[in-house]
């Protein structure tokens, strides 16, 4: 019985040979996808479990690639490729243009599970603490690209048939269109390999580029393009290049000596500079950080003056003791005891060239801590204190008059 169906099931085949001819490729086309379902339902859950067995397969990463997956897509091309041939009925002409078609298929496959493999190593290897000072991501990118580059080239050379050779012996006379084509890639690739080997920029530096108005920190170092998130949460994409021929500032000596400076002036009134008396003196005397000071001074003063002899008792000619000398003297010692100060860097306070807008006393100092916060309190609290302090020495601090002083010196006119 069964074989009279299968006699009658064949009579028909021959009778029908488009029928026979399209049933055959739908057999060969099920039998692909049945493959191509065992070995991802099969295989690559077998490999996946010997995986998690071992110490690299317990990283989400790995767990999470697909190249295995994609690899199990090149069984059925394979399958379609040599069953083609087997149909009756298909003209040699279909059955090359599919096999071609086939092979360009799994290179393509293989490329980009190639990828997706350096991919994965990428990822992998971030997680590494050498990662932020020798990334590879750029080399990576490198790698993909001759990777595509030679699938494209086999490619090619299977759909149309023709040796890989033919093509590459073409390559020399392309050159300089490549060369231009691929400029950008090149140079990104020199400014890469001479970032990461002079340890020019990393992944969580602080960098500053006001050309490019970016200020943040590096988030990402690729081939073609270094991310910066700036402070105000925006991110500004830079060529990799320009950090090789345009002038950055990196912060990342700052936060590695563990200490930020503070350069900041405090305006004097010069009209408020005047020598002690000695009733000032006995009051600044009340300062701790001062007696020490107060009293060498004045002995160093008194011992000067004692050489004058005659011309001693004009006070003219004699050293006296000034307020803004004392007061620079006060800030130098208030900085040697704040708790804030880094004391083992440098620290002064000093003088700078008087202008229109007053005297400068500037602090030049080094906080003990780079966290942001943390400095600006810092500093905040030193300036609040010597603006606070700066009456009990007799001095003022210089700003231009005001709409109030221009109104109450009119005021004071009319009462007058």
């Amino acid at each position: 019985m069964l074989d009279y169906d299968f006699s009658t099931i064949q009579g028909l085949l021959e009778q029908h040979p488009e029928a026979s001819l399209w049933l055959s490729i739908g057999l060969l086309l099920l039998v692909a996808w049945l493959s191509n379902y065992i070995v991802k339902k099969v295989l690559i859950r077998g490999i996946f479990r010997a995986l998690r067995a071992s110490a690299y397969g317990q990283h989400q990463v790995i767990q999470h690639s697909a190249f295995v997956a994609r690899l199990a897509n090149i069984v059925p091309a394979l399958i379609i490729s040599k069953g083609i041939a087997l149909i009756e009925g298909v003209s040699e002409t279909v059955s090359t243009i599919v096999v071609n078609v086939c092979n360009a298929f799994v290179v393509l496959t293989i490329a980009l599970a190639i990828a997706n493999i350096l991919t994965l190593v990428n990822r992998v290897y971030e997680e590494r603490p050498e990662a932020k000072t020798k990334p590879i991501k750029g080399y990576v990118q490198v790698i993909k690209i001759l990777v595509y580059t030679v699938a494209i080239i086999l490619m090619i050379a299977a759909l149309i048939d023709r040796s890989p050779l033919i093509l590459l012996s073409g390559l020399g006379a392309m050159a300089a269109v490549l060369m231009l084509i691929f400029q950008d890639t090149i140079l990104s690739l020199v400014a890469s390999v001479q970032i990461s080997s002079n340890d020019v920029i990393r992944v969580g530096d602080w960098v500053e580029m006001p050309q490019l108005n970016a200020d943040g920190d590096v988030i990402d170092i690729a081939l073609h393009t270094v991310k910066i998130q700036n402070f105000d949460k925006t991110i500004t994409t830079i060529p990799t290049r320009r950090f090789m021929t345009d002038a950055f500032k990196n912060w990342r000596g700052m936060q590695q000596s563990g200490g930020r400076r503070i350069k900041r002036s405090l305006m004097l009134d010069q009209q408020s500079v005047h020598f002690l008396d000695s009733d000032e003196r006995k009051r600044l005397n009340r300062f701790s950080l001062l007696q020490d000071y107060l009293a060498e001074k004045q002995q160093e003063i008194e011992s000067w003056n004692s050489e004058l002899a005659e011309q001693g008792k004009e006070p003219v000619n004699t050293r006296r003791i000034t307020n803004i000398g004392t007061f620079r003297a006060y800030v130098q010692r208030y900085l040697a005891s704040h708790p804030g100060v880094h004391q083992k860097m440098t620290l002064m306070a000093r003088q700078l060239e008087p202008g229109s807008n007053g005297l400068p006393l500037e602090v030049y100092c080094f906080t003990n801590t780079t966290a942001w916060l943390a400095y600006e309190g810092i500093q905040s609290d030193i300036f609040d204190h010597l603006l606070a302090i700066l009456p009990e020495f007799g001095l003022r601090v210089y700003q231009h008059p005001s709409g109030m002083d221009i109104r109450a010196i009119k005021l004071s006119q009319a009462n007058d």
